[in-house]
This record gives C-alpha cells, structure tokens and sequence, in this order.
C-alpha cells in the first residue's frame, strides 16, 4: 500500500470532532481497532470531516477474540456497521493470538477481500515466521504490518522482512508512550533543530525504508505537531545518536 507518512492513531480518542479535525487538517490514513471501543467515533469524524471518503485510507483491525474462521465476516461486518462504511481499505489481524489460526482465519479474510468488505489485508505484531506463514495462506498479498517501532525498541528483523517483500510497516508508538518528551539524546537534537522531542522521534522511526507511522494524539496541537514532524530532516548523526541510545523497552510485547 502507498501509505502517507503521518497517519492518525486513534487508541483512547473517543471525540469525532477531533477525529473530523485532523482529517481536514491533513490527515488521510485513519487508524482503528475493535479493541479500542471507538470505531463509532471515527465513523462519525470521518462522515463530519469535509473530506471525500476516496481520500482516506481507513483501518480497523479485528481483535484475538474474533478470529475463527467462522467468526470472521460477522465481525467485519460489525466493524463496517460501527464505522458507518461499506469497505476498510485495509482490515488487519490485530495479534496472532487467542482464536487466530492461520489456516482458517486467513482464508476467510481473503474472502473479505473477494466480497468488498476490504480492500486489504494486514497483519499487526506478527513475528517473521507467523509473516512466512501467512503469505504462504493468503491470496492477498500481505499490504501492511503494523508493529511497534521508537527509539527504544527497534525490530530488524521485521523491518529487514518488510522491505524484501515489499509491504510498509506501520509504527504505533512513535512517541514511546510518552518517554520521548524526556530522553535526553531526544531533547538535545530538538534544541538543534527548534523543535520538540516527539517531532525527533518520529523523523528518526520516518528515516527507515518503507516505514510509515500512527502517532495518537486527541488535540488540535498534538496532531498538528505530529503531521508537521514528517518535514523534519534529522541528519545522518542525528540518526546514528538515536541508533545508539543504550536502552530497550517493548511497551507491547506479544
């Protein structure tokens, strides 16, 4: 998928005017998830937002508890129920987890992709041999992997599998929930920059290949500052000091 750079995370947004905002401040890559109880909210920002539905590009991703086989269009479909949409454009297994079996989850979402109900199919915190599997299952090429990236916790491995098949990863968490406005590395190249830690942190995770991101944010400020990251140019020793900041931590491990 050709994805924008900044795309809006919505996880703990339950207003759709700020959903409506950011759309009509630029955003066009929408973000959502059954777990997150708020597929109505975007819904409703995306039907107030001055925006033709065609410019956006909205995902949902179906939970652990909604993947048999046979449980699969039905939660779809209460997904497109709740959006108020006819299609996603992109419809991801959240984890592959709890009800997920790959021979008969997988068939049934390309029978999504078959019937119209999406035009993708993604996968979401999927390690490099669950990856393997699924693209030897799917009729759908695997469109996107969403995973979670900032500068204390990297995946090679998933970025290295990403770029030879040729599907973007999409990063949550670019902000490291928060711990970016206070690192210090993160900090010391805002101040050369003008600019903020958060805005760093997402140029650094922009400066991979084929890497795209999801930063949440509910204000007209935070989103703002987030969309605008996107033009930050950090220079190669900006990346290697970030590269090299000695701590890791997963805030979402499988």
């Amino acid at each position: 998928m050709d994805l924008p750079p900044v795309g809006l995370g919505t996880m703990g947004n339950g207003d759709p005017e700020s959903i409506a905002a950011a759309i009509e401040m630029g955003y066009r890559h929408l973000d959502t998830a059954q777990i997150y109880d708020n597929e109505a909210v975007v819904g409703e920002g995306i039907a107030a937002a001055d925006v033709p539905r065609e410019d956006l590009t909205v995902a949902t991703k179906l939970w652990v508890d909604s993947l048999a086989g046979e449980d699969v269009r039905e939660s779809a479909e209460a997904s497109l129920d709740r959006l108020g949409l006819d299609s996603v454009d992109l419809l991801y297994v959240h984890r592959p987890r709890g009800a997920y079996d790959p021979e008969t989850t997988l068939p049934a979402m390309d029978d999504l992709v078959a019937d119209g109900l999406t035009e993708h199919v993604g996968v979401s915190n999927f390690l490099p041999d669950q990856l393997d599997r699924a693209r030897e299952i799917l009729d759908a090429p695997i469109a996107a992997n969403q995973v979670e990236l900032h500068p204390y916790y990297r995946n090679e491995p998933v970025l290295a599998g990403a770029r030879e098949h040729g599907y973007p990863v999409v990063a949550y968490s670019p902000l490291i929930g928060g711990d970016a406005f206070d690192d210090e590395v993160l900090t010391d190249i805002a101040a050369k920059h003008d600019t903020s830690a958060a805005a760093v942190s997402i140029a650094w995770v922009l400066s991979h290949e084929n890497v795209v991101t999801i930063p949440k944010a509910g204000s007209r400020d935070h989103q703002r500052a987030n969309f605008e990251a996107q033009h930050l140019d950090l220079d190669d020793e900006d990346v290697a000091r970030i590269d090299a900041i000695d701590r890791e931590r997963e805030l979402y491990p499988e």
